[in-house]
């Protein structure tokens, strides 16, 4: 008797991939939040958005843990496991960047200088995006693992374009943020931290792109 691929495991291993790209998608939502009350100044829930991130950072590490545990070596999947892996690891950078950047915005009590506030906050809108539609392509790559639509398969591809083009777009305004700060800021500790903190967050975009990159090469088997 011929088993059905599905049949082989009790769960789909993208059922929990699905649960950490929403805790993902949450987390961005978060940040934003975060990051608009910090520059600010005059928001008391900043404290309280960062526990929340690493709140949902560990439940997502959880999770990791889970689908990693969950896949005996012998086990059959409709990909590569090792792409699979990749992706996982890139989607959780996403969680981890995002929490290293408040980490850092709490450094500067003050907020950001007022000089750069505005341009940061694009930045900080630009990198919601490409975060944010993980979750979709999760969901799309479920339907299709199991369909193998052709139209499916266009719809991925056309959202991981989507979010390359995003990326290209945060890395622009991370770069001319960089030139503005360098350009209008004299002390040398302000510099340092606000190029850090930039390069933080454009980190985020990048590992939602590396992120929908390796489900590319999934689709392409």
């Amino acid at each position: 008797m011929r088993l059905s691929l599905s049949s082989l495991f009790f769960k789909s291993p993208f059922e929990d991939l699905q649960e950490h790209a929403d805790k993902v998608k949450e987390c961005a939502r978060l940040f934003r939040e975060a990051a608009v009350c910090h520059i600010g100044e005059e928001c008391k829930q900043f404290d309280l958005l960062t526990e929340q991130v690493a709140r949902m950072e560990s439940e997502a590490d959880d999770i990791k843990r889970r689908i990693r545990n969950h896949l005996p070596r012998g086990i059959l999947m409709p990909v590569d496991k090792f792409q699979f892996f990749q992706y996982l690891r890139e989607q959780d950078k996403v969680m981890d960047e995002v929490e290293e950047a408040l980490f850092w915005l709490s450094f500067r009590p003050s907020g950001i200088p007022d000089e750069v506030s505005e341009d940061f906050q694009h930045l900080v809108e630009a990198v919601i995006p490409p975060i944010e539609q993980l979750s979709d392509l999760v969901a799309l790559a479920r339907g299709y693992f199991k369909s193998k639509s052709g139209a499916q398969r266009e719809k991925m591809k056309s959202l991981v374009r989507d979010i390359r083009q995003y990326e290209r777009e945060a890395d622009h305004l991370e770069r001319e943020l960089k030139f503005k700060i360098f350009n209008t800021m004299k002390d040398p500790l302000v510099v340092f931290h606000m190029v850090r903190l930039v390069e933080i967050v454009g980190h985020i975009a990048d590992h939602a792109q590396n992120a929908s990159d390796r489900m590319r090469a999934m689709i392409a088997q």
